[in-house]
């Protein structure tokens, strides 16, 4: 085999390792990939985490023991959370937003790819050390930042819906209180096989303004015996505090 030169085993190892936030990739998996020692794939992987960690890219760290080897983490720092969030803020100042009835227009943003990646990057930096094992949503706009955060952390990306499916199987169904003004109750229901109990669970939604879909969300995880480690939300009309 052709030996591969330095630059490009790094740029091939840091597409790997960006393209699975949080997975872990053993030393002879690309030591066979390569045609290389392990000892040099690890000076590789140690000029890549000095990179990384000198220009902002997340965290590559090494994970010690005979299940061990490297991951990326998507960890922005607190420089990049900000300017995501003013970002974010000056396109939500623009008056065209405003709806009838004092709705806000945000549809564009949560399903934007580029947008809905950087919120995702946020929410796995804030709560990452919660050690999420599922990220819970509800359909249907929250879905393409719930999934980007779902990534980022590497764990499953769980969707409740109001009515269930027949090929999810038997599922629970609680009933919760929604709208602007809390006056209307709705149903929301997963499948039974979605979360086991213990489980910890972050939720995850584009919008809040009273946090009825979000309490509800919490009900529907406790109902399964999950723990409730966080909830990231996208935009809020106020500070919510989930019930209990």
């Amino acid at each position: 085999m052709e030996k591969v030169k330095r630059n490009v085993r790094m740029a091939i190892i840091a597409q790997r390792l960006t393209d699975t936030p949080n997975q872990i990739h053993t030393l002879s998996e690309f030591a066979s990939l390569f045609g290389a020692a392990k000892s040099t794939i690890s000076e590789d992987i140690t000029l890549l985490a000095e990179a990384f960690g000198q220009y902002g890219g997340g965290a590559i760290e090494t994970v010690p023991g005979a299940a061990g080897g490297v991951r990326y983490r998507a960890i922005l720092s607190r420089e990049q959370m900000e300017e995501t969030v003013l970002t974010l803020c000056e396109q939500l100042k623009d008056p065209a937003r405003i709806l009838p009835g004092g709705f806000l227009y945000t549809s564009d943003l949560s399903s934007d790819p580029g947008m809905a990646t950087r919120v995702g990057a946020v929410f796995s930096t804030l709560f990452l050390p919660e050690h999420p094992e599922a990220v819970l949503t509800m359909e249907t706009k929250g879905i393409p930042i719930a999934l980007m955060t779902a990534k980022h952390l590497s764990v499953p990306l769980l969707i409740a819906r109001r009515d269930s499916r027949a090929y999810e199987g038997s599922a629970v169904k609680i009933n919760y209180v929604a709208g602007p003004h809390g006056d209307r109750v709705e149903t929301m229901t997963l499948e039974r096989r979605a979360i086991a109990p213990g489980q910890r669970v972050l939720i995850v939604d584009d919008f809040a303004k009273n946090g009825g879909t979000l309490n509800g969300m919490a009900d529907l995880a406790y109902e399964f015996q999950a723990q409730v480690v966080g909830v990231g939300v996208m935009v809020a009309a106020r500070e919510l505090h989930l019930r209990r």
